[in-house]
């Protein structure tokens, strides 16, 4: 039996660090329930909806631990009863939610109130529990959730990989056949000292070939059969490894929108795949001005004109943020990388469609 049966752990989780999880994960071994709340203002940055994904992905086995989330707008000022009367109804309403989904209406007060912070006295008194007071000073884990807005990349190893994942900075490189997206892509993640993700339909392509050669030794790139199925495989497998990395920035060869579009040029209709999740920023590289070179594995010289136009017309179509690169290419991408960093850190967090 455990010293607690239902503990509460509250806070923004702005976003969740280590020291987040070291409070929860100290509340979780000596109590028989804990519940995680994340309180956020419509202000904030950081959606709420991530916050609580990212804890319940890095608290997946931790036993008897739930997340819930909810809006909390109402003002700080700890010398106010009537502000104090405010958070604790909303704190009761929450944690009634939590007892309604689990089945257990009940079971919703709580006994025990782990916090890191001073407020957690009063709150825990005004809830009938006990408080339990877990590293003030920040000795365990160095971090706040203020200097992780502030500096995000210096402080990335206070992040879970669940964050981590979420909050890094993904950039996509795009374009026609031999208008130099692998040079681009991999030069720029060179220059940041990013990882690198290769376009995978390249690989799915020469894997695609030695399939087909299982059945006829002469089998050639020309007389390769493509199918619906093989541009699923190729935006699932690009889209699994660029989420894979746990990076600040991670740059990417194409990616699963990518796909589909490649999968128009070879189908000769849009696919209706999945099309992956959008990445802070697209790069696409522009035909002109590009010589075509021929490396045995491109057939589609007289298509890059049509190919870019139909990146431009559905990357606007799709409402995320690109940039067509022409002249000083490398320049300007890095400058754009740099800017969409300073902009994110300089409003405080990280926000993800």
């Amino acid at each position: 039996m455990k010293e607690f049966g239902h503990a509460l752990v509250l806070g923004k989780f702005y976003p969740p660090h280590n020291g987040h999880h070291h409070l929860i994960e100290t509340a979780a071994s000596r109590s028989e329930r804990t519940t995680v709340t994340v309180l956020a203002a419509s202000h904030e940055t950081i959606p709420l909806d991530d916050r609580v994904r990212w804890l319940t992905e890095t608290h997946a086995s931790t036993p008897g631990v739930r997340i819930i989330g909810d809006l909390d707008d109402h003002p700080m000022d700890f010398d106010s009863d009537e502000i104090w009367d405010l958070h604790v109804a909303l704190t009761r309403a929450v944690l009634a939610r939590r007892a309604i989904a689990d089945g257990e209406p009940g079971e919703a007060r709580v006994d025990a109130v782990f916090s890191s912070e001073k407020y957690g006295d009063e709150l825990a008194g005004r809830l009938g529990a006990r408080h339990v007071l877990v590293d003030l000073d920040r000795l365990t884990h160095p971090v706040s959730g203020t200097a992780m807005r502030t500096d995000p990349v210096a402080n990335w190893h206070h992040l879970s990989p669940a964050v981590q994942r979420g909050l890094g900075w993904k950039v996509v490189v795009l374009g026609a056949e031999s208008t130099g997206t692998t040079t681009l892509s991999r030069r720029l993640a060179g220059h940041f000292g990013a990882p690198w993700i290769p376009e995978y339909g390249r690989e799915h392509t020469e894997h695609k070939l030695a399939a087909a050669r299982s059945f006829s030794a002469d089998a050639t790139l020309d007389g390769l059969v493509w199918t619906l199925g093989d541009f699923e495989d190729v935006a699932r497998e690009q889209e699994r490894r660029i989420q894979a990395e746990t990076a600040p920035l991670v740059i990417a060869d194409n990616d699963a929108f990518a796909a589909t579009v490649w999968g128009e040029r070879y189908l000769g209709f849009r696919p209706e795949i999945f099309p992956g999740s959008a990445p802070d920023l697209y790069l696409l590289t522009d035909h002109a001005g590009v010589p075509f070179e021929q490396d045995g594995w491109r057939d589609g010289e007289h298509l890059r004109s049509w190919m870019t136009g139909l990146f431009e017309r559905e990357l606007t179509a799709r409402g995320v943020p690109w940039l067509k690169l022409t002249e000083d290419r490398f320049a300007t991408a890095v400058t754009a990388i740099e800017h969409l960093m300073r902009q994110d850190v300089a409003r405080g967090s990280r926000s993800r469609a």
